[in-house]
């Protein structure tokens, strides 16, 4: 007597016998095997036009942004002071695990979606849902604390450059969230943020007109923007001034406190913001030339560089000025021109605006593409995901998500964009790690053409725990916000996605039984819903 798995074909009514409620929890967990998800790849309307180098470019501009240039002084002055450098070596540590994980499932299923698909092809359609409604956090939330960076320096440079002062009203946040009272309260004298709501719209129209014009403004805005980082660590590690190290931990001075040991793990949550980007290179899959090679170069090797960089930054920043008062919308602007550089600030402004353009054009790109593959696949409203006949971009959900991001930089502040967009890559991150592992005790024969060094294990289970350390240090009422957006998004699947799920809704007229946990069926779709002795 052998044992096997009994598996009902995707899409096949309840049948006689079956408990209404056993008929309903395995459509929930419809797994879409890897040929459902190859076939989703080459059917794609989407241009293959990226290469290797577009794809590090696309993963650089992603990544340096809105964490490197505001951020960076934020975590310092109120979390980790000088020690912020062990404050991204630790949020660095937490991505290349991620990043790793990334690669390997990517080199396996490389289709739009990120996360989302690679949830659906481990862990089943609920929980794909779950990951993908928190993407779209992740992304559009992150978008959005982008551009409203955008606009501290973009006001910092007409200051500084041509001594231009553009009136709060309408550069800055009407809201304000009071951690004291756990309430939002209006800013007098502020209304809308226009220079964010303005950047957003424009990297839409630009996201519509197509990707291979989207990647080559990134790459020429990336190139300039490295190149005056690399300007700020050379030209300020000539003024580091020794004291300003110490005490290079902070200690804890009391309830209220955030430095000390404490304080650096709140520090890398914080700054785990500033390597967020590089999973969006998975999202562009279905546009990338020989995606099994690429999209593990462009992950890995984006991450690598933008790694480097950032502990040069961080070392040289907290070297030149008091890390206490580092904490502003521009903070590495104006360490420049605390050190009398004010040249160098200038071009530094210069910089970060561009950074922080190209970061969100990224970011903006990643939401489109989630939306695209949930589209797809019915869970949301499926003519959303129509490609436009000329510019081969999905437009219609480009230009939705354009205005709603846009809508949200102008609006709300930037401390809770960022917390929210943290706290969704984690999640994001620790589903992506345990798909590795349930890939490789599912799938072990599957075509691998990028595998994580150290066996099938270690890596990915390591990174979760980092995600749980890290999710464990975040703002309360991040977590809260959380919870309250996975709720609506929940309910929003039971409503609709459920009813229209292209895997759950095929047309079946009969019911086959099968052994193998990988054996598609004519859909590529298999569900299992009890275990069998034969």
């Amino acid at each position: 007597m052998t044992s096997g798995y009994t598996f009902y074909t995707s899409g096949a009514p309840q049948q006689p016998g079956e408990a209404t409620w056993k008929y309903h929890i395995r459509k929930l967990f419809t797994i879409k095997t890897l040929d459902t998800v190859e076939s989703d790849q080459n059917t794609s309307e989407l241009n293959r036009t990226l290469g290797a180098w577009d794809i590090i470019m696309i993963g650089i501009g992603g990544i340096i942004g809105t964490g490197i240039f505001v951020l960076t002084g934020q975590a310092a002055a109120n979390n980790a002071g000088p020690a912020v450098l062990i404050s991204f070596i630790i949020s660095g540590l937490a991505s290349a695990f991620a990043a790793l994980s990334y690669s390997e499932i990517a080199s396996m299923i490389p289709v739009a979606g990120s996360a989302y698909t690679y949830t659906y092809a481990t862990l089943g359609e609920l929980l794909a849902w779950i990951i993908g409604w928190d993407l779209i956090l992740e992304y559009f939330f992150g978008s959005a604390s982008i551009a409203v960076g955008f606009s501290g320096y973009f006001v910092h440079f007409f200051e500084n450059a041509f001594n231009v002062h553009f009136s709060p009203s309408w550069t800055a946040a009407p809201l304000l969230y009071n951690e004291t009272t756990s309430a939002f309260e209006k800013v007098p004298g502020s209304y809308f943020n226009v220079p964010a709501f303005a950047i957003i719209i424009f990297l839409t129209i630009i996201l519509i007109v197509g990707i291979r014009e989207s990647a080559n403004f990134n790459t020429g805005i990336v190139g300039i923007k490295v190149l005056i980082l690399i300007l700020f660590v050379i030209a300020g590690s000539t003024r580091i001034t020794n004291a300003n190290y110490k005490p290079y931990v902070p200690p804890n001075e009391g309830k209220f406190s955030e430095f000390g040991f404490t304080g650096v793990l709140s520090g890398a949550t914080v700054v785990f913001f500033a390597y967020i980007g590089f999973d969006s290179v998975s999202t562009t899959a279905q546009e990338v030339k020989n995606p099994q090679r690429n999209l593990p170069i462009g992950i890995i090797g984006s991450l690598v560089i933008c790694t480097v960089l950032y502990m040069a930054v961080s070392t040289v920043l907290t070297g030149i000025v008091p890390f206490r008062e580092l904490d502003g919308p521009a903070p590495i602007s104006t360490a420049a021109e605390k050190i009398n550089m004010r040249w160098l600030g200038i071009v530094v402004d210069l910089g970060a605006m561009l950074g922080l353009i190209s970061g969100n054009l990224v970011t903006l790109l990643g939401q489109t593409r989630i939306f695209y593959s949930m589209a797809h696949d019915g869970l949301i409203i499926k003519s959303s995901s129509k490609i436009h006949p000329r510019f081969k971009t999905p437009y219609i959900i480009t230009a939705f998500t354009g205005i709603f991001c846009a809508i949200a930089s102008a609006l709300l502040p930037i401390d809770i964009l960022t917390q929210l967009t943290s706290v969704g890559t984690l999640f994001a991150f620790l589903l992506v790690n345990v798909g590795v592992v349930i890939l490789r005790i599912y799938a072990p024969d599957a075509p691998r053409k990028f595998k994580i060094p150290g066996g099938p294990y270690l890596v990915p289970i390591i990174g979760s725990l980092f995600d749980i350390v890290l999710l464990a240090s975040a703002h309360k009422a991040a977590i809260v916000r959380l919870f309250i957006w996975m709720a609506i998004g929940l309910v929003i699947y039971f409503v609709y996605g459920r009813r229209n799920s292209t895997a759950n809704n095929k047309n079946e007229p009969k019911v086959e039984k099968r052994e193998a946990i990988n054996t598609p069926n004519s859909d590529g779709v298999i569900e299992m819903i009890n275990v069998v002795d034969k």
